[in-house]
Parts: C-alpha cells; structure tokens; sequence
C-alpha cells in the first residue's frame, strides 16, 4: 500500500474528520505528515510556541503538566485521538506537554499547511472547521462538568 493510501486511510479513522468524502480524505493526505515517536519522545513542550494539530494514529500518548517544577499526567491519549487544536487556530504557546508512554505515531498538520489547505480547498478547510469547533465544544462542555463537580464537592 502506498503512503498516501496508508494516510488516507488513517484520517478515515480520525473523528475529527468524519464529515469527510473520499475525495476530502484525499485532498487532506497532501497536507498532513506521519511522525514515528519512540518512548518518552516529545510532540511538544508545555510553554512553547504551537503551530501545528496532531493526531494519534498509533500508540499512547500522555499529557503532562509542571506545577512548581513538579510533573503530573493529566490525561492519555490514543489512537483517533487529537492535540493542538487551539494551536492550530490562535497559535499560543502549549498548555502542557505531550510525549508518547509507548512507541506511537502521529499525524501532523501545521498551521501554514491547514492555512494553504484552505484558501485552495476551503470547501475541505470548512468540513475540518467544522470538526475542530465540534471537538472544542465538547472538550469545553467537559472541563464545565469537571469544574461544576470540583465545585460542589469543595462547597
């Protein structure tokens, strides 16, 4: 199987991308890149500057916070799974840093690349959009219940 297809088919198992038709997943291969992590290797450091989403096709990664110069995972995240999205869109620095528990792969998609992506496909560019504000919103009415639950359990 050739790279693009192998691409292709891993972004047809990406939620983010499920409002996709083929010919999207396509389009979409032609911007995106495959990067192999070892254990322990870095996808970004908490502080940095963001210009890129990605996403686990493979593997394990773990999101980890520094408190007073102490580290704590947070989360985990796997195959289907996304990061940097709010990067992709404002490009602040990352709010922690993720590094990979188990040998994974990701897919990346840089800032410049998605912008280039949709000024000459914005019809693919709005179905992504679309996936990422869908992704945001339920990430947001997460953090709101986790919140809430903090809340009334510290009251």
């Amino acid at each position: 199987m050739n790279m693009n297809k192998e691409l292709e088919n891993l972004i047809s198992e990406i939620p983010v991308f499920n409002a996709l038709e083929i010919e999207d997943t396509h389009i979409l291969s032609q911007y995106l890149f495959s990067k192999d992590l070892p254990v322990g290797g870095l996808v970004c450091k908490e502080g940095q500057h963001g210009n890129f989403l990605s996403f686990v096709s493979s593997g394990k990664l773990e999101i980890v916070k520094t408190l007073d110069g102490k580290e704590a995972v947070i989360s985990t995240i796997a195959k289907g799974d996304s990061l940097g999205e709010m990067a992709l869109i404002d490009g602040l620095t990352r709010s922690a840093t993720v590094r990979a528990c188990m040998t994974s792969n990701i897919l990346i998609l840089r800032r410049d690349d998605f912008n280039d992506l949709l000024d000459n496909h914005p019809e693919v560019g709005i179905k992504i959009l679309k996936g990422i504000a869908r992704l945001l919103s339920l990430n947001l009415r997460k953090a709101s219940a986790q919140i809430t639950t903090f809340m009334t359990k510290t009251a």
